[in-house]
């Protein structure tokens, strides 16, 4: 089974996605819906999916799990919860209640949006993140590289919490700089309640990107993961910018060995989340 671990949907009609700014964002700014990414993936050979939040309002979570209860397509959802209210569980508990509530398998915040580089490590979002580890969830990470650190010690100081790293923790592709990006992933590695997402690299490395860009961060990836610890994600449709759907898988193909494809592209998606 073949699973995208990392994709998105939104309709501007209902709210804006204030987050696609700039010139680049232009073919980004319309509807992107599970209809229209539905037959893309079924070209791709992708059986399952998880979507996964983009906006931090409360309403945007029991849609997505609305939506994955209407569509087989969707086996999980990752979703926002204000990590820092004090009544984090019963919140996440709510919303297990909701229609398509078993769908639930995560959270995650936009830290990379914090100033403060150690937003992680807050003793309100510390308990926050203590409460999605008791709800048996995972907490995806979207850090920028210099938060990587804060990554590091909130997963060391919280073993009972599987932390997911998305897109590699948006490594410096398009420069080619590995250094320090690279020590502060081996450093959240080394950590076993740690996980990682092949998926947004295609955003990093920029226009014109080959997929020799990519391969030292990937390789980088497996050797300090492991292919039973990354998992693909396409991140649809903000990859569209850069390559169609299919491209993304089969660059992760490309990237990995036959005899790791069945752990990257599902078995590690399906073991970490729960599918």
């Amino acid at each position: 089974m073949t699973v995208d671990a990392h994709h998105h949907v939104w309709d501007l009609s209902v709210r804006d996605q204030d987050w696609l700014t700039g010139p680049g964002s232009a073919p980004l700014r319309r509807d992107f819906t599970v209809a229209d990414l539905a037959p893309e993936a079924r070209a791709a050979g992708v059986d399952r999916t998880v979507v996964v939040q983009t906006v931090t309002v409360p309403e945007e979570t029991p849609e997505l799990l609305a939506l994955a209860d209407a569509h087989d397509l969707i086996a999980g959802v990752v979703g926002w919860t204000d990590l820092t209210r004090p009544d984090v569980a019963g919140e996440l508990a709510r919303l297990r209640a909701l229609p398509g509530g078993r769908y639930l398998k995560g959270v995650r915040h936009q830290v990379q949006g914090e100033p403060d580089p150690e937003w992680l490590l807050r003793p309100d979002v510390r308990r926050g993140l203590a409460a999605v580890a008791q709800a048996g969830l995972v907490y995806d990470l979207v850090v920028l590289p210099h938060q990587l650190p804060a990554c590091v010690r909130a997963a060391a100081a919280l073993p009972g919490l599987t932390f997911v790293l998305d897109h590699l923790g948006k490594p410096p592709i398009a420069t080619g700089a590995l250094a320090p990006w690279a020590g502060h992933l081996r450093a959240l590695a080394a950590l076993p309640n740690t996980a990682a997402k092949l998926s947004g690299l295609l955003t990093e490395a920029g226009p014109g990107w080959t997929t020799g860009d990519l391969r030292p961060y990937v390789a980088t990836a497996l050797e300090a993961f492991g292919p039973d610890r990354l998992m693909y994600g396409s991140d649809w449709p903000v990859c569209t910018a850069r390559a169609p759907y299919g491209e993304t898988l089969r660059l992760v193909r490309e990237l990995t060995a036959p005899h790791e494809h069945a752990r990257v592209l599902g078995a590690t998606a399906t073991r970490v989340y729960g599918l």
